[in-house]
């Protein structure tokens, strides 16, 4: 089995069987996982969001997963707006997901693959799935071609993280991806009991830069601090041991999970003729969000 293939058995095992995966987190304004999302885009707060998406008349979620951002997207933009979701392995979950919203529909395509027929949207927003297409350059040009003029675009990718972090990712990865469901979703059950142990320490820990370890000074809590630096193992009390081990699983089983750098993915958006409005680089990845003027000459420069 190829990369590419893996990836979309990985995600579609992850997603059939874990089909309200921080739905509800998403959509509740008092978790860590809505706050996350917010934040990294530049939004205070929900009134921000509803300000964000008033006046768009189409929205897409390119890489929508099992419908959970595109649920947030709904609930806050105009009633009248069409909300569209695409994805390559998960589309048929969020429509059961979302069964019987308004203005919604999700079609089931590669990013990419041919997105002819979807139209132009005023806002894309493509988070946490380009550095799963194998071309994340290659994905977001596709994807931004959709984008109208004076319409926004809003990625999300996996950043270059610490030296010994990466080489645990890749090791881990390796691995397990070749494992069945179960048994790949065992071996994550065992890292989040780590995370959970080290969070239930509840230590916090000072440290110097090191920069030979890519470590910088500040005070950690132990469990982030390893999470960080040496090895993802997620833990969230406010989810089930078994939704915890679904999102390391996320982290560690697709073998297609390229991470890339702020400069980077600016390019990606220069040689789109794309204006640069927001970018933030946190201890996860890296946000972009960006602007078609009107009358720009689309992939000049590509």
């Amino acid at each position: 089995m190829n990369d590419k293939d893996q990836t979309a058995k990985s995600f579609s095992e992850k997603w059939h069987n874990n089909r309200r995966l921080a739905f509800d987190e998403t959509l509740d304004e008092a978790s860590d996982i809505q706050r996350w999302i917010l934040t990294r885009n530049g939004i205070d707060d929900l009134a921000a969001l509803t300000t964000w998406l008033g006046g768009r008349r189409r929205i897409l979620d390119a890489g929508c997963g099992n419908g959970r951002v595109t649920a947030l997207l709904r609930r806050y933009a105009p009633e009248d707006a069409e909300v569209v979701g695409i994805d390559l392995t998960a589309s048929d979950v969020a429509a059961e997901n979302l069964a019987g919203e308004r203005n919604i529909r999700f079609e089931k395509r590669d990013l990419l693959g041919d997105l002819s027929g979807l139209g132009e949207f005023d806002l894309i927003y493509c988070q946490e799935v380009l550095h799963h297409t194998g071309d994340a350059a290659g994905a977001f040009r596709n994807v931004a071609s959709l984008l109208s003029d004076e319409g926004e675009i809003a990625v999300y990718v996996y950043k270059v993280k610490p030296p010994v972090r990466e080489y645990t990712d890749d090791l881990v990865r390796s691995r397990i991806s070749q494992l069945p469901y179960p048994d790949a979703m065992d071996a994550m059950r065992a890292v989040t009991e780590l995370g959970r142990a080290l969070s239930d320490l509840d230590v916090k820990i000072e440290v110097p830069d090191v920069k030979v370890l890519g470590i910088s000074a500040g005070t950690y809590d132990i469990q982030r601090f390893i999470y960080h630096f040496f090895a993802k193992a997620f833990w969230n009390p406010a989810m089930d041991v078994e939704a915890n081990a679904a999102i390391n699983y996320d982290w560690y089983h697709p073998q297609l999970a390229t991470r890339h750098t702020l400069e980077e993915v600016e390019g990606w958006f220069a040689a789109e003729g794309l204006r640069v409005v927001h970018s933030l680089v946190d201890d996860y990845g890296i946000t972009v969000r960006g602007v078609r003027p009107r009358g720009s000459t689309r992939g000049s420069t590509s």
